[in-house]
């Protein structure tokens, strides 16, 4: 086993692993559901945003607190949706890309968070996949 392999399983990195990824779905779901069921203020206080960008990511929280729970318990099919978590987000931010190449209006933050999203997603499901696919113990 490699020493990534052994910090992953051996020395539990997939609790505070699962652990981010919950707090990062609930900070998604929170601060989604503020703009798209709060008051008007918080639709104001967010600038020039997609709709649909902020339903989808919305929705994608709660996909993100089922993976979270998922590498909690190690299920397998939990990095089926970890790849599908990040490149959904990954085609979110390509639909986002080609509005702001159109000239449409844009929040920095929004660049900033969907790079981000992809990052997390992208390094948890590569990560995950590998314990899968090595020669760590595999996940039930």
């Amino acid at each position: 086993m490699d020493l990534l392999g052994f910090l992953w399983v051996r020395n539990g990195w997939r609790w505070p692993v699962a652990g981010a990824a919950a707090l990062f779905g609930a900070a998604t779901i929170v601060s989604g559901g503020r703009v798209l069921f709060g008051p008007e203020t918080a639709r104001a206080a967010a600038g020039h945003y997609l709709p649909w960008l902020v339903a989808f990511n919305f929705a994608a929280g709660f996909a993100y607190l089922v993976a979270a729970a998922a590498l909690a318990g190690w299920r397998s099919w939990g990095v089926r949706l970890a790849e599908a978590i990040a490149a959904a987000t990954l085609l979110a931010a390509a639909g986002f890309g080609l509005h702001v190449a159109a000239g449409g209006p844009f929040e920095l933050r929004t660049v900033v968070a969907m790079a981000l999203r992809a990052a997390v997603w992208g390094a948890i499901a590569w990560g995950w996949r590998r314990r899968v696919s090595g020669s760590a113990p595999s996940p039930r």
